[in-house]
């Protein structure tokens, strides 16, 4: 429990009404999005409007031991934002002031709360884009999708969010503020420490502001569905589009379990007999647009499918609403749904995706497969109940064996989920013990009390 003196030293600091307290609250900020994990209930939540503040928490942290769990949304897939050990949540959305969005050089500075949205929304006008698009765009936050180094939709041909930060200002462990990067294109002074704030999941600093790399919106857009009557087909035709020298802004997948889910969820008319459907838009300007759209539809037909162009914006936002709506809709079907973020080279998309039905089958499991295949990141969920103890003893084999098959491809166990709690095991699959020792000591050197996110990314 936090101490009294805890408790009146950060209502002196933040203020009465940045403070919460009651139990039906801190509950609110016991789990993240991630199913099957564990739950706690924070001690306390504080919710700092300046930097000044997040400074008096780390101080109040550290003179009475008690750990700090920064948060955003909490829309996270890895549990990297649930409080295990009680202690402070630090809820990062009273800053989310857009402090600067700086056309000449194609850069906005924020803060840690802003919603990707909002961002997007405010750059707009200026005939900007911020490109990193997760699903939860409209509810995810800025220093939330740093912090988790977060892809989404249009990873394929715009990257994730690594590729886009320039800069960050940090409190650290010990109460330091401090910089690194800015708006310059070019900056290769000393360490990458940019890089490593992003994508550390809060276990190395509080990040406080954020300046982003923008880009010119694209002129033109088309989007197409592609229907397939196996995975294989759909896989394959991934693969060739890319050959082809055709990089589109997004090329999602989704297999029939998906699809009946989707459709069932949203009744916008997917083909429920389809085997699998590829989500496929490019853009550019006009005649590159015209160009591309033609060799996609070519390499489709040769790999036996059928496709369909949107005849406008509503029909292509239609299809974005689809696929968008994939993890609540097939979250309705169980009660628990366990969704991993296996990514593979996109030449070896189809092994895993075969791989992924022949580990269904095996372990008897219901799995809806849907994800990003243009850049080989699939999101298997497998529909269950937790309260069922030998179906998620087959779920916990099953995953297990993802992840093994994923690595074995040449892959990762994370291509945009981050690790927190949920695949804190597997690290040394693909780092060895010396990479994650590497880590550690990196860990060690700038948090040596662990009180930044303990029990996250590392046994």
């Amino acid at each position: 429990m936090v101490k009294a003196q805890a408790m009146e030293a950060l209502t002196k600091a933040l203020g009465k009404e940045n403070v919460i307290t009651e139990a039906e609250d801190l509950l609110c900020y016991s789990f993240d999005a991630t199913a099957d994990m564990p739950s706690q209930v924070p001690d306390v939540v504080v919710v700092p409007q300046n930097i000044n503040q997040v400074v008096e928490v780390i101080k109040v942290a550290r003179e009475f031991k008690l750990p700090i769990y920064p948060r955003g949304s909490g829309t996270n897939l890895s549990g990297g934002t649930i409080p295990l050990q009680g202690g402070i949540v630090l809820s990062m959305k009273g800053m989310d002031k857009i402090v600067e969005i700086d056309a000449d050089n194609l850069v906005a500075v924020v803060q840690p709360g802003v919603i990707i949205q909002d961002l997007n929304n405010a750059v707009a006008p200026f005939g900007l884009i911020y490109p990193p698009d997760p699903g939860t765009v409209a509810t995810a936050t800025m220093g939330g999708s740093v912090s988790e180094c977060s892809g989404g939709l249009r990873g394929l041909k715009y990257g994730v969010t690594k590729h886009y930060v320039m800069g960050v200002e940090v409190v650290m462990a010990d109460g330091t503020v401090v910089r690194f990067g800015g708006k310059t294109v070019k900056n290769v002074t000393a360490y990458d420490m940019v890089k490593l704030f992003t994508g550390a999941e809060g276990t190395l600093g509080v990040i406080t502001e954020i300046t982003v790399k923008l880009i010119p919106a694209p002129e033109a857009k088309k989007a197409m569905l592609a229907t397939f009557e196996s995975l294989a087909d759909a896989g394959n035709a991934v693969t060739e589009i890319v050959r082809s020298k055709v990089i589109p802004a997004t090329m999602e997948i989704m297999d029939n379990v998906t699809i009946r889910t989707v459709e069932n969820f949203a009744k916008i008319g997917l083909p429920t007999d389809a085997e699998a459907l590829l989500l496929i838009e490019v853009d550019g300007i006009p005649e590159v647009v015209e160009r591309e759209a033609a060799t996609v539809i070519k390499v489709v037909e040769k790999n036996k499918g059928k496709i369909k162009v949107a005849k406008d914006d509503k029909e292509r936002d239609g299809l974005w609403a689809a696929r968008r709506s994939a993890l609540p809709a097939l979250a309705q079907v169980k009660p628990t749904t366990v969704l991993e973020d296996a990514t593979v080279p996109r030449s070896r998309l189809t092994d895993m995706l075969v791989a992924l039905q022949n580990i269904a089958k095996k372990y008897n499991l219901q799995i809806g497969t849907f994800g990003h295949a243009g850049d080989g990141n699939l999101h298997p969920t497998i529909l269950t109940d937790a309260r069922d103890t030998e179906e998620m003893k087959r779920v916990h084999q099953a995953v297990d064996e993802i992840f093994k098959v994923a690595l074995e491809l040449g892959g990762t166990i994370s291509g945009e989920h981050g690790i927190g709690i949920a695949k804190a095991k597997y690290l040394p699959l693909e780092f060895g013990e010396q990479g994650v020792d590497v880590m550690r000591k990196v860990k060690q050197a700038l948090d040596p009390e662990n009180i930044l996110n303990p029990g996250k990314m590392f046994k």
